[in-house]
């Protein structure tokens, strides 16, 4: 599924995507820094995904096309290396809600405490 729009809000630090299908999702950039499908964030294998804490406050600085498949989200904590593929930023709006939630869980079971809520 290809996006026929993005937008990148700043103040509010949430990317917009809308796709062929008509749907539309607002992704918060913790968000998406937080499930990035770097090898540093995900691990190399099943199972071997790294809790990221305290991103709370990151934003976009910039959204790179990389090719007609994909985009590199570079993030204000200088993370840029995840490459963001059409299909699994589709993913990433179609599993929000559950992603969410696991997230805050993981986050609880750290013994973390969020600043605020996005």
């Amino acid at each position: 599924m290809k996006p026929t729009e993005i937008s990148l809000h700043k103040v509010s630090r949430v990317l917009e995507l809308s796709f062929e299908d008509g749907s539309n999702y607002k992704l918060p950039a913790e968000y998406l820094r937080v499930y990035s499908p770097s090898a540093e964030v995900q691990g190399h294998g099943p199972g071997q995904d790294v809790l990221q804490i305290g991103k709370e406050d990151v934003n976009i600085e910039n959204i790179e096309p990389i090719g007609h498949y994909a985009v590199k989200l570079i993030f204000d904590d200088n993370h840029d290396s995840g490459i963001y593929s059409w299909d699994y930023l589709y993913e990433l709006g179609v599993t929000y809600d559950q992603r969410w939630q696991h997230y805050l869980e993981r986050l609880e079971q750290a013994g973390h405490k969020r600043k605020a809520d996005a």
